[in-house]
């Protein structure tokens, strides 16, 4: 019996009856919209582009509402076919996938085209949650090298096609689930040792110009109007907000096409040089508070799947956001991630809000009396 069960039916919302959590709701819809008046500005006062985000949006609720009706026992049984089929897709993007600037990561079905990438930022974490549920706790040496196999292939792919910012959230994401499933510190700081270790076979393997961000966020100005030039021009749209900003659609940066992808990955900077530093804190309050919200219903869990997914998908959202507003703040490289939510562009909206709607699950369908 679950809590919507047994409250009375008179006392039963509407948003309970589609098992929806209402803190989490308002958070993500405040942040959504702060996402439609930014790309109103940064591009160009584009009405058609919001409407197009708009449309997004609506998707990716839709996605939000059919997983959260879901009780959290489906997606234990579900992750071993729903990890199947992102591999399949995966490899199916490596001989069908069509090429744009250079990388090979999206597939082309006619009515839609995706990046089944993306499904791997909840299938891993789905998975490796199913697959440490029911193990010792925590997880024994054999138990981890399977959880890494499955964490490893996934992000090998995705790699190759290529898609740095895209794989190193997918082994974020399953790191993370194993960190709540009891890591311990001696196992973490040993493969921080290894990954540092490796540093320079990763660095052979990398394409020429995933080596040139590396060496531009080292040293920006060494080619100021080449490869350092987006990060140039994000540090200035950053700094000439100022405390309070230029105020909305004030923006030059954006308005004059100094700063590229100015509606995608670097919108972030587009908000920052319209809004200030004032602004910058409260759009962080609110990741603050949907990533703080992720981590009571992780504590809510009632059992070991559903903590430790729950976790993990709120830790890999604030890693979305922190690698993409660091590495428009030039403190880390870039990897082409966009700004969770508010960017401009449809299948990261929907695998977020599909996320959500996993952990609105979680909350919702929490039992009064144990099956």
């Amino acid at each position: 019996m679950t809590e919507l069960d047994a409250a009375p039916r008179s006392q039963i919302g509407l948003l309970a009856r589609l098992h929806v959590d209402a803190w989490l709701a308002v958070l993500l819809l405040a942040v959504c919209s702060v996402g439609l008046f930014v790309i109103y500005s940064a591009t160009g006062s584009d009405g058609g582009a919001v409407i197009s985000q708009v449309q997004r949006i609506g998707m990716g609720i839709v996605a939000l509402l059919i997983c959260a009706q879901a009780p959290p026992e489906l997606y234990r049984n579900f992750a071993p076919y729903l990890y199947a089929a992102g591999l399949l897709l995966l490899l199916a993007v490596l001989v069908l996938g069509d090429h744009s600037k250079g990388a090979q990561r999206w597939l082309d079905l006619g009515v839609v085209r995706f990046q089944p990438s993306e499904i791997m930022k909840i299938a891993v974490p789905m998975m490796v949650a199913s697959y440490l549920h029911g193990s010792n706790i925590p997880p024994r040496l054999q138990t981890l090298a399977g959880a890494v196999v499955l964490v490893a292939v996934p992000t090998a792919l995705v790699a190759v096609q290529p898609d740095l910012g895209t794989s190193l959230l997918v082994v974020a994401a399953g790191g993370f689930v194993l960190f709540f499933g009891g890591l311990s510190w001696r196992w973490i700081a040993s493969v921080v040792g290894l990954a540092t270790a490796a540093a320079p076979i990763v660095w052979m393997n990398m394409r020429e110009y995933q080596q040139q961000r590396v060496l531009t966020f080292l040293d920006p100005s060494s080619d100021p109007l080449g490869a350092g030039y987006h990060i140039t021009q994000s540090k200035i749209a950053i700094g000439s907000g100022g405390i309070f900003g230029k105020g909305w659609l004030n923006g030059t940066q954006a308005s004059l096409d100094f700063l590229p992808e100015s509606h995608t990955d670097f919108i972030f900077a587009v908000f920052a040089e319209e809004m200030g530093l004032l602004g910058v804190l409260a759009l962080l309050t609110l990741y603050t508070l949907i990533v703080a919200r992720g981590l009571v219903i992780a504590l809510r869990g009632q059992d070991t799947f559903q903590r430790i997914l729950a976790g993990g998908l709120s830790l890999t959202f604030f890693l979305y956001v922190f690698i993409n507003i660091g590495m428009v703040m030039g403190l880390m490289p870039v990897v082409g991630v966009p700004l969770p939510l508010v960017s401009f562009g449809g299948t990261s909206m929907v695998s977020l809000m599909a996320g959500f709607g996993i952990l609105m699950s979680i909350q919702t369908h929490r039992k009064l009396i144990s099956s």
